[in-house]
């Protein structure tokens, strides 16, 4: 028997709102905002629904791979990473993810540091295409 395990929770509500597409998000006792670029009718006052994708990516990333240096006990001053969502011509999606890491930093850690970032929670939902459920209620 498969069991499930709940991971997380966000809920976002949107109504006649100025600026217009401007969407209020609730994930656990967190309240964020989400909204479109001006240039798209938006009044930019959080990031877009792509930037909040890709900043669950980043943060992700930089907190496995920080948990996994310390559980290491190794010396890691810095881990920056940076995450952009393309598409090209074809309508074809991709994501590419910048890790900067000290560069002092020994060739084994972070060459292991490397493959932990290919395995992030994170990593993993968006790779293998997490199914979605919709349901639809009155």
């Amino acid at each position: 028997m498969t069991t499930t395990r709940h991971v997380a929770h966000a809920s976002a509500a949107t109504g006649a709102t100025d600026p217009q597409w401007r969407v209020d998000v609730r994930t656990g006792a967190h309240q964020l905002v989400a909204d479109e670029p001006a240039a798209t009718g938006g009044g930019d006052t959080g990031p877009t629904p792509f930037g909040l994708l890709l900043s669950g990516l980043a943060a992700c990333t930089a907190t496995t791979l920080r948990m996994y240096a310390e559980h290491k006990g190794w010396t890691l001053t810095a881990i920056e990473v940076d995450v952009r969502y393309n598409v090209a011509d074809n309508d074809e999606a991709s994501i590419d993810r910048t890790i900067t890491l000290p560069a002092d930093l020994p060739t084994e850690e972070r060459d292991r540091l490397a493959d932990i970032a290919e395995r992030t929670p994170v990593t993993l939902a968006v790779r293998r295409g997490t199914p979605i459920t919709t349901v639809i209620r009155p």
